[in-house]
């Protein structure tokens, strides 16, 4: 069972990320607040992935700070991050959901049920007990979504989900993510799509050169964005 207080919203409070002699995040302030798809949308190189990792804890800021709802520091990590390109360990199918769930103190009885319920809800249980690295692109994807979703995060980080996906796989994985928010479950993905932006987002951060440049619901933005570069973004035009 989730803790009953909340690890949302999450403050991202005047963050800045350097990387040689670079500002790369130049004081980037937005919040999460519980439910919905947030959208990081902007070209490539404009941050949006460091964005992410900055929010998981992968990375540190060099100024300015990262925080959770109040006292959240203190109770147990519940937020979780799908990568672009999956990493999978060298075992089974069902064995990746098991080892997340052992990293984060899950055993016995529950982790075999918590991965089960796993493998059911993403359409994989004819594959548990298949080499994880032997699944398509699309099965992988899957794979490390449900691995994710094993561990029961109130927000889930999606690093350009879809990026390295076909069409038909790219669907299947917009319907889990649109289940996942109808489950309740907080979403901060990144991507450059704008198709797949205006299908899934219920709000819009436009990164450009590190910096936020315009936020807005994303009905708002897609119907006329305040700023040059979103409007040249959505142009089709490259920005610099």
């Amino acid at each position: 069972m989730r803790d009953v207080a909340s690890i949302l919203p999450l403050a991202v409070d005047a963050v800045s990320f350097l990387g040689d002699g670079r500002r790369l995040i130049d004081g980037l302030s937005f919040g999460v607040s519980a439910g919905g798809l947030t959208v990081l949308l902007g070209p490539n190189g404009a941050g949006k992935s460091l964005t992410l990792r900055l929010c998981h804890g992968l990375l540190t800021p060099n100024e300015g700070q990262v925080r959770w709802a109040a006292g959240a520091e203190g109770r147990s990590r519940r937020h979780a991050m799908v990568f672009q390109k999956p990493i999978m360990l060298r075992r089974s199918v069902e064995a990746n959901i098991a080892h997340a769930l052992a990293a984060a103190g899950v055993f016995g009885a529950e982790r075999r049920e918590r991965s089960r319920a796993a493998l059911t809800r993403f359409g994989l249980s004819d594959h548990a007990a298949q080499a994880a690295r032997l699944l398509s692109g699309g099965e992988q994807q899957r794979l490390a979504i449900a691995r994710a979703w094993s561990l029961r995060p109130e927000l889930l980080f999606l690093d350009e989900p879809t990026s390295q996906l076909d069409p038909a796989a790219t669907r299947q994985i917009e319907e889990l993510l649109a289940g996942l928010v109808a489950e309740g479950i907080t979403v901060l993905m990144s991507t450059h799509d704008l198709g797949q932006a205006r299908r899934l987002a219920s709000r819009v951060l436009f990164l450009h050169r590190g910096k936020l440049i315009e936020e807005a619901a994303a009905a708002t933005f897609f119907a006329g964005p305040r700023s040059p570069e979103a409007r040249a973004f959505l142009a089709g035009e490259l920005i610099w």
